[in-house]
C-alpha cells in the first residue's frame, strides 16, 4: 500500500499532468502517460537467475532500483580453473556505468538531452550559459539574486595571475591552442596551494567554500585562457577581461578589443556564442567527463582533474570532429556533387563526418538548435556557401534508405564548425570552444563525486593475455627482440647529427698520445681523424638504423653522448 505522502505526490502529478495536457483532466485520470514522470529504468528492481552451463550451478544476481546489475555480483560465479570469478569485458565502456548521477540525462533512441531535467531546447531558447552552468553545478536554476551574484563572482575571477600569463607567453607561437589551455590549467593549480589536497590533506574539499572558490575560478578563467591561446598564434596580446560584460561577450571583447577599452562586441554574435557554450556545457559520461571523474577519484586537485579532462577532449576522436566535417564539406564543394559523395560513402570510398553518434540513434537535439544559430550568424557576417551544401547533404541523407536504416542523423558537430568558421575562428581553435563551456560539466561531476557514497578510486580490471611465467636470462644469453614490439627507428635530428660530428672529432683526436685538445690546426685534425678507427661497439651504434635513418627536425639532443661513447661532456 502506498503511504499517504506517496498518494499525495501522485495526486499532485496527476493534477500537473492535466495542466500540461491543456487542462484535460479526463486524459490524466484515464492513465495517459505523464511526460514529467520517468518510466521505471530497466524495468525496475528484481533479480536474474543465472545457470552456469559449465558447472550446472545456479546464481541469483540482483537487479537494483535504477535498472542496473552490480558488476561485483558476477565475481561469485566460478568454475574451477584459477578460482577467479567472472569479469565483465566492456572495451570502451559501452554498457558500463561507473557512477550514479543527477546531472544529465540522455535518451539516444528518442533524441532527448536534459540538464538537471531541463530540456536542452528550452534552455537554449530561454536561458544563458552561466545560468545553465549554475543549474548543472548546484542542481536547480538560480533565482534573480543568486544569478546576479553567480555572474558577478565568476567575472570577478576572470583575470589570470601574471606568472601564468608569462608561462603561456613562453610557449611556441605556433603551439596548438589546446596545449596552451592545458598549460594554463596546470599552471593555475600551482597558484592555489590552499586548495591542493596534496598539501592540505584529503578533506580540504569538504568545505563548501573551498569547492565554490575553485568552481568560480575555473569557469571565470577558461575564457581568458582561451583568449591567450587564440592570440598566442596571432602574435597579439588579448585585452584584459572586462568584468562589466557578460560571459560570452567578454570572451569576444578579449579577442577583439586590443587597446580599445570602449570596444563593444556585437550583441547578437555574443548571444550566438553564448548559445553555443550552453549546448556544449555537459553531455553525461563521455570520454572527457569520465576522465574528470576518474582523476577526481584519486583525490587530486580540481585543476588537475579538469586539465586531464581537457586533455581527453584534445583527442580528435572526441573534440575534433567538427573540423573533420568542415574538411568533408569543402571536399564535396557544391550541392551537385552530393549524390556522388553519398555513393562513395555507401561503397566505403568516402567517410561521412557529423552523422551518427555513439549515444544518439535519432536526431541530436543540439544539431537543430545550432542550425538556427548558424542562420543568425550568417545574417550578420555573411553566408558561408558550405551551409547550403550541409543542408542539402542532411536532406539527402535523411531521405536515403541506406542512412535511415543505420540511424545516421546529424550530430552537434555537423553545423558547429560552420558557425565557428563564420565567427572567424581557425579550425584548430574549435576544440577550445568545446573545452571552455564543458568546464561547467566537468566541475558539476567533480562536485557530485565529492559526496557520492559509492565513490572509490577507479581501478578497472583487465583480461591478461600475456606470457604467463618465464625466467630472467643473462643479457649475453638473450636473443634479439624480434617482431614489431621493439624499438625500431628513432631518427636523430640535424642538430643531433651536428653535435655527433663534433664529438666524434674530439673522441677520435683523444686516441692520439699527447693530444691536448688545442695543438692541432683544424685541417691537421681532419687529416688525422681520417685514420682513426672506432671500436666495434661505436661503429655499430653509428651505423644503426636509428642513426642512418632519415632526419626528424627538432629532436632533443639528450642521450647523444651514449650513442658515440663519449662521456663527461
Amino acid at each position: 500500500m502506498p503511504s499517504d505522502a506517496e498518494a499525495a505526490s501522485r495526486r499532485r502529478v496527476q493534477a500537473l499532468s492535466a495542466h500540461v495536457a491543456g487542462g484535460n483532466a479526463a486524459d490524466a485520470s484515464q492513465g495517459a502517460p505523464d511526460p514529467r514522470v520517468r518510466l521505471t529504468p530497466g524495468g525496475g528492481p528484481g533479480s536474474l537467475t543465472v545457470i552456469d552451463n559449465r558447472t550446472g550451478s545456479r546464481y541469483e544476481i540482483p537487479v537494483r532500483e535504477g535498472g542496473y546489475v552490480p558488476a561485483s555480483a558476477f565475481k561469485a560465479i566460478t568454475a574451477g580453473g584459477d578460482g577467479g570469478g567472472l569479469r565483465v569485458f566492456d572495451p570502451g565502456y559501452v554498457n558500463t556505468a561507473p557512477c550514479k548521477s543527477k546531472i544529465c540525462f540522455i535518451d539516444g533512441d528518442k533524441g532527448i538531452l536534459r540538464y538537471r531535467g531541463y530540456p536542452i531546447e528550452e534552455l537554449a531558447e530561454k536561458s544563458s550559459y552561466l545560468e545553465t552552468a549554475f543549474a548543472l553545478v548546484y542542481g536547480d536554476l538560480p533565482d534573480a539574486p543568486q544569478l546576479r551574484e553567480w555572474e558577478q563572482t565568476i567575472m570577478r575571477h576572470s583575470a589570470l595571475p601574471v606568472p601564468v600569463i608569462a608561462a603561456l607567453e613562453a610557449l611556441p607561437h605556433d603551439a596548438h591552442p589546446m596545449g596552451v589551455i592545458l598549460a594554463g590549467l596546470n599552471a593555475l593549480s600551482t597558484f592555489h596551494p590552499e586548495q591542493n589536497p596534496a598539501l592540505q590533506g584529503g578533506n580540504v574539499y569538504r568545505s563548501h567554500a573551498a569547492q565554490d572558490k575553485q568552481i568560480v575560478r575555473i569557469i571565470g578563467k577558461m575564457t581568458t585562457l582561451a583568449a591567450h591561446a587564440y592570440h598566442r598564434n596571432t602574435g597579439r596580446t588579448p585585452a584584459p577581461p572586462n568584468q562589466k560584460l557578460g560571459y560570452a561577450e567578454n570572451f569576444l571583447y578579449m579577442l577583439d578589443a586590443g587597446l580599445d577599452p570602449n570596444h563593444k562586441p556585437n550583441a547578437r554574435l555574443a548571444k550566438a556564442m553564448d548559445v553555443m557554450f550552453l549546448l556544449h556545457a555537459e553531455h553525461e559520461m563521455n570520454c572527457s567527463t569520465a576522465a574528470a571523474r576518474h582523476l577526481a577519484s584519486s583525490g587530486v586537485d580540481v585543476y588537475s582533474a579538469v586539465a586531464g579532462a581537457v586533455g581527453a577532449l584534445y583527442g580528435p576522436l572526441h573534440g575534433g570532429a567538427n573540423e573533420a566535417v568542415l574538411k568533408m564539406l569543402s571536399r564535396i564543394g557544391s550541392v551537385e556533387n552530393i549524390p556522388r559523395f553519398l555513393e562513395g560513402v555507401k561503397n566505403k570510398k568516402e567517410k561521412m563526418f557529423g552523422f551518427g553518434h555513439r549515444v544518439y540513434k535519432n536526431f541530436d537535439p543540439r544539431a537543430s538548435v545550432i542550425r538556427n544559430v548558424a542562420e543568425e550568424v550568417f545574417e550578420l557576417v555573411g553566408r558561408d556557401p558550405l551551409i547550403d551544401v550541409a543542408i542539402a547533404l542532411e536532406k539527402a541523407a535523411r531521405q536515403d534508405e541506406y542512412f535511415v536504416k543505420r540511424n545516421l542523423y546529424p550530430n552537434v558537430d555537423f553545423y558547429s564548425g560552420l558557425v565557428y568558421r563564420a565567427l572567424g575562428f581557425p579550425p584548430e581553435f574549435f576544440t577550445v570552444l568545446f573545452a571552455v563551456p564543458r568546464a561547467a560539466g566537468y566541475l558539476a561531476h567533480w562536485r557530485e563525486s565529492l559526496t557520492d557514497p559509492d565513490v572509490k578510486i577507479m581501478r578497472p580490471q583487465q583480461i591478461y593475455e600475456g606470457v604467463w611465467l618465464r625466467s630472467y636470462p643473462t643479457i649475453d644469453s638473450r636473443p634479439p627482440c624480434r617482431g614489431e614490439d621493439r624499438m625500431w627507428n628513432v631518427a636523430p635530428s640535424n642538430a643531433s647529427r651536428r653535435r655527433l660530428a663534433g664529438e666524434t672529432v674530439e673522441m677520435a683526436a683523444s686516441h692520439y698520445h699527447g693530444y691536448d685538445g688545442g695543438s692541432d690546426s683544424p685541417s691537421g685534425l681532419a687529416n688525422r681523424l681520417a685514420s682513426v678507427h672506432l671500436d666495434a661497439g661505436q661503429a655499430q651504434r653509428l651505423s644503426s638504423p636509428a642513426f642512418s635513418a632519415g632526419v626528424v627536425a627538432g629532436d632533443a639532443t639528450s642521450g647523444v653522448d651514449a650513442l658515440t661513447g663519449v662521456t663527461g661532456k
